[in-house]
């Protein structure tokens, strides 16, 4: 249909979702950086793949801020109105090492759960044949085309996990799964060869610096 707009054109016009198999999955992403969007660029991406009918699973390590940050982010209430976009939080808030009031011991146990989760998921994965179009309403045991793995590497920058293993999680993936990981301040070194995109979110300002808390609807 035409625009509205002054300077004319055309305006692309949405068309209904039906589940459909990508042509070229199966590569890795990874976004790391000391600035805000790391999060925010996977779920992007994630609400891409599901507009094209593609299947969605994100897995969260750990998201945090626990005075600052409500249980209930505003992407869980999004994905939850989205078919083909499914979520899961390992149950914690706070941040590791940072005083904050969560147990460092239980952010141990945790990365260890979304360790043995990631890899159950990749079990169930390897038995579906991602090259065909997946229910958008099923469980992700059922198959997925996209995997987030949200602060997978902020896990391993703070050494809940260890490099090489995040690396073996990268080998060992379904071969058309596309992988994305996200989090960390510290440049990945680890990463390097292992992945197809590496992209760092740097910081130029935050409002953080002048003492701005996390707002609802930007951070959370």
């Amino acid at each position: 249909m035409k625009s509205d707009t002054p300077g004319g054109g055309d305006r692309p016009t949405s068309q209904p979702i039906t589940p459909a198999a990508p042509a070229s999955f199966g590569l890795v992403q990874a976004w790391w950086g000391d600035g805000k969007g790391k999060t925010t660029a996977a779920l992007g991406m994630g609400l891409r793949a599901v507009g094209h009918g593609y299947r969605v699973h994100l897995l969260q390590f750990m998201k945090g801020g626990a005075d600052s940050v409500e249980a209930v982010r505003g992407e869980y209430n999004a994905i939850a109105a989205l078919d083909g976009f499914s979520y899961e939080n390992l149950g914690h808030y706070g941040w590791h090492a940072l005083n904050d009031g969560s147990d460092d011991a239980n952010h141990e146990r945790q990365a260890q759960a979304g360790l043995e989760r990631t890899r159950e998921l990749f079990d169930a994965i390897d038995e579906v044949a991602l090259e065909r179009a997946l229910e958008p309403d099923g469980p992700p045991e059922d198959g997925v085309h996209m995997l987030i793995l949200d602060e997978l590497l902020y896990v391993a920058e703070r050494g809940l996990l260890d490099t090489q293993t995040v690396i073996e999680l990268i080998d060992d993936k379904p071969d058309s799964l596309e992988l994305v990981l996200t989090g960390g301040h510290e440049r990945p070194t680890f990463l390097e060869g292992h992945v197809d995109l590496l992209s760092n979110v740097a910081k130029n300002t935050h409002p953080f610096d002048d003492g701005r808390r996390a707002r609802r609807g930007t951070e959370y």
